[in-house]
């Protein structure tokens, strides 16, 4: 059975704030738990009125200090902001605080616009050309040191915490595959080289001391609830939102509009149908046969899922019905 995870964007809804978004965050962490997700990771964006996680690190710190057992970690970290010692230091901290529940997903996008970018850049030379030395050289403060060594992450030396490679195209998935590494591609927002990238991946990878085999990691958004009606509506935040986002104008999350997808022009209609098709929306019966015929086609190992819904409510009920469709299938398998 693939296994389900979610990645939580932190969204502030319209007509709300960052402390309200972020102690969503922690309701919805614990909810996670309860139901059984795997993990809960959080994401680095910049910049973004609508997103709350920007300070990755420290989210994901008070998410696990709030849960006991789910898996917590970074959906990503994007390396090129960061010197990798200093990404070692903040995760080795994390999983010296909360031992085994560490993951650490790595990027090379900004995650903003360029000119965020260039505010955040370590120092001049940062970029993500360096991307594959970098990721190595994180690995490399993980390792115990050597004898002699004088530079160490301390902490972060000798932690077990496991890294994967994130990626929207071939690239990443070339990286993870030299590497041996768990691949995980941003197919909620991204899809359009996701089975490209799958098949280079398989095809490529290469057994390390971390990995023995691929393990393939897909972003998938699910918008659930009671009807297929119902769950429509909500969907309409996140076309929004991308809507928005894609003409220069990124806002906060929001509130659902009746009947919005079908009043936008063809171009704008087109780029939400192909950026959000990696999705299940509807009631139970709808995202339970959307989400296996994702699974069919991709082979997935694990699903990602992300659900940006305006109303926190309806966001904790989505997720619960996807995990009540998660264990009918179990079931039924």
């Amino acid at each position: 059975m693939t296994a389900l995870s979610i990645l939580d964007l932190a969204p502030v809804p319209e007509g709300s704030d960052v402390s309200r978004a972020l102690a969503n965050t922690l309701d919805l962490a614990r909810h996670a738990e309860r139901l059984g997700y795997r993990r809960y990771w959080l994401a680095e964006h910049h910049n973004m009125p609508g997103i709350a996680s920007a300070a990755t690190s420290v989210v994901i710190g008070a998410v696990a200090a709030a849960t006991r057992t789910i898996r917590v970690g970074a959906g990503g970290i994007m390396l090129p902001n960061h010197a990798p010692l200093v990404i070692a230091e903040q995760f080795g901290t994390l999983a010296a605080l909360h031992p085994g529940r560490i993951d650490l997903g790595l990027g090379r996008a900004p995650g903003s616009d360029m000119a965020t970018a260039r505010a955040l850049r370590r120092n001049l030379a940062g970029d993500a050309d360096s991307f594959p030395q970098d990721v190595v050289e994180l690995m490399h403060w993980f390792e115990p040191a050597e004898e002699g060594q004088r530079l160490r992450a301390n902490p972060g030396e000798g932690q077990d915490v496991p890294i994967w490679i994130l990626g929207s195209s071939t690239f990443g998935a070339q990286l993870a595959a030299h590497l041996g590494l768990p691949y995980a591609f941003a197919s909620h927002f991204a899809p359009g080289e996701m089975m490209a990238a799958i098949r280079l991946y398989r095809e490529t990878f290469r057994p390390s001391a971390r990995l023995d085999r691929p393990y393939v990691m897909l972003g998938f958004n699910v918008f659930a609830a009671e009807t297929d009606e119902a769950a429509r509506l909500l969907f309409t935040s996140v076309q929004q939102a991308f809507v928005n986002l894609r003409t220069g104008r990124p806002g906060k999350l929001p509130p659902p509009v009746e009947g919005y997808a079908e009043r936008l022009d063809p171009a704008a209609r087109a780029m939400i149908d192909q950026a959000l098709s990696c999705s299940a929306v509807g009631g139970p019966a709808t995202v339970r046969d959307q989400m296996r015929a994702f699974v069919d086609r991709t082979g997935a190992d694990e699903l990602m899922i992300t659900s940006q819904i305006w109303d926190h409510a309806a966001r904790v009920r989505s997720l619960e019905i996807l995990a009540e469709t998660r264990a009918d299938l179990a079931k039924a398998a």
